[in-house]
């Protein structure tokens, strides 16, 4: 085989590897990427219940409530545009209250409820998770004063 052969082939194997790590990177990385949504977002596009996403937004007041095995709690919450109903079964953060930012990671439910698997609350006065910020100001509920 000429030399010059032997490098174009070289070559080609270089970048058929190349080409097969880059697939395994982001078949990898697809399983874990979860996006965040806000509430209007999921109304207007559902998306499919068996994509894990992250959702934000406010804890609508009044709409808390304790299913009857005392783990289970369903609440609403609202962009103020959209309101999506989460179940979520476990404890809740102690920050977690009603009138506050909080995100939600899980599967939106065929009956579109939306499943979570962790809650996430605001952790002080000041603070206000970027994305729940934006989804308030698309909203154009943003109060300058409730947050960074």
């Amino acid at each position: 085989m000429k030399p010059k052969r032997k490098r174009l082939w070289l070559l080609v194997g270089s970048l058929g590897a190349l080409a097969l790590a880059a697939t395994l990177v982001l078949v990898a990385l697809d399983d874990n990427l979860v996006f965040f949504h806000s509430p209007t977002q999921i109304a207007e596009r559902k998306p499919p219940p068996t994509q894990r996403l992250r959702v934000g937004g406010l804890v609508a007041p009044g709409s808390v409530e304790k299913a009857g095995d005392g783990l289970t709690t369903i609440f609403v919450v609202t962009d103020t545009r959209a309101n999506l109903k989460v179940s979520y079964r476990g404890q809740l953060p102690d920050l977690f209250r009603e009138g506050q930012g909080v995100v939600a990671e899980g599967t939106l439910g065929t009956d579109g409820v939306f499943l979570a698997r962790e809650i996430l609350a605001k952790h002080d006065e000041a603070y206000m998770p970027p994305e729940v910020a934006k989804a308030l100001k698309d909203a154009g509920h943003w109060k300058k004063d409730s947050g960074k």
